[in-house]
This record gives C-alpha cells, structure tokens and sequence, in this order.
C-alpha cells in the first residue's frame, strides 16, 4: 500500500512510482497533485512549448542560397 506522504501530496501511490522512477521530489509531487495527471500517466499536456531541433534541414543549393554553411562559398 502507498505511504502516506503528508497533505502536500495528494496521489501517493503515484508519487512513489515516480519517485521509484528517479524523478525528485519536488517534480514528482507536483505531477501527482496536477488534477488529471492520473489520466495522462504523469506526461504532460502538451500546452507547453516544444523545442525545435538544431538541424534545419534543406539541400545545399537551399542552404548556399540562403547564405548559410553547407553550400558553396563562393
């Protein structure tokens, strides 16, 4: 059965398969006290915003078109 981790925590048996899962204390209280965390498994919401990823793609007459590395200097 869940510990019980005091009023700060509202879902402990969440909270301790994410603290078992490495995640600190602090993160893992606040993901089982987030209403609707249950339902997601403790992911979130994807209101957040997303990182972009560093490789902007495009060939290399693209690239030398746009001035940047990767294309012909001229």
């Amino acid at each position: 059965m869940a510990e019980d981790h005091g009023p700060s925590v509202k879902n402990d048996k969440q909270y301790e398969g994410l603290r078992k899962k490495g995640m600190s204390k602090e993160r893992a209280a606040r993901i089982a006290n987030s209403p609707g965390s249950s339902k997601r498994g403790g992911k979130s919401s994807g209101s957040g915003t997303k990182r972009k990823s560093t490789s902007q793609g495009g060939t290399k007459a693209q690239k030398a078109a746009a001035g940047r590395k990767g294309g012909k200097s001229s």
